[in-house]
């Protein structure tokens, strides 16, 4: 059974939630921008987390793998800063 658009930008902010604690703790946040073809998650990663050379890898690794697992139709997040 497939997720609506609305049920998959949900559970994208569900995922969201659940990594900005982390994020903030260190003076970041993170935003979602759009969600393309229910596929294609973008993000703009703001504060500290701008520069941050672990942010590639942070988006990638945590940020990617939280998303899939709350939607995983999601097959790839793209960061915009």
């Amino acid at each position: 059974m497939s997720m609506t658009s609305d049920e998959i930008r949900q559970n994208v902010e569900k995922a969201l939630d659940e990594i900005r604690p982390f994020l903030q703790s260190d003076g970041g946040d993170i935003s979602l921008i759009s969600i393309d073809d229910d596929t294609s998650v973008k993000v703009k990663l703001e504060g500290n987390c701008i520069g941050c050379s672990v942010n590639q890898m942070t988006l990638k690794s945590g940020v990617e793998m939280t998303i899939k697992k709350y939607a995983p139709q999601i097959v790839e997040v793209i960061n915009l800063s």
